[in-house]
């Protein structure tokens, strides 16, 4: 996640309005957050999430093919391991 955010801080910024509870606005403030930092890093959080959620239903059907593949034939090269 650090990543996405260090991509997202180094790309042009752009203003957008955001609606948050007064209470956490409040509790926000009270504590010194910086609110487009917290916005952006839980934001990052939210596409990361959404994105891997995106890949795995993508390649859901791959994945499953595989691994019938090794429960039915067992892992390649494994008479080699030494393990």
């Amino acid at each position: 996640m650090p990543l996405a955010v260090h991509r997202a801080s180094a790309s042009p910024r752009r203003a957008t309005n955001v609606t948050l509870p007064e209470e956490l606005l409040r509790a926000a403030r009270d504590l010194g957050i910086n609110l487009s930092q917290a916005c952006e890093r839980g934001l990052a959080a939210e596409v990361a999430t959404a994105r891997r959620h995106r890949w795995l239903a993508e390649n859901r059907a791959a994945m499953q093919a595989w691994n019938d593949h090794v429960a039915a034939h067992g892992l390649p090269l494994a008479d080699y391991r030494q393990f």
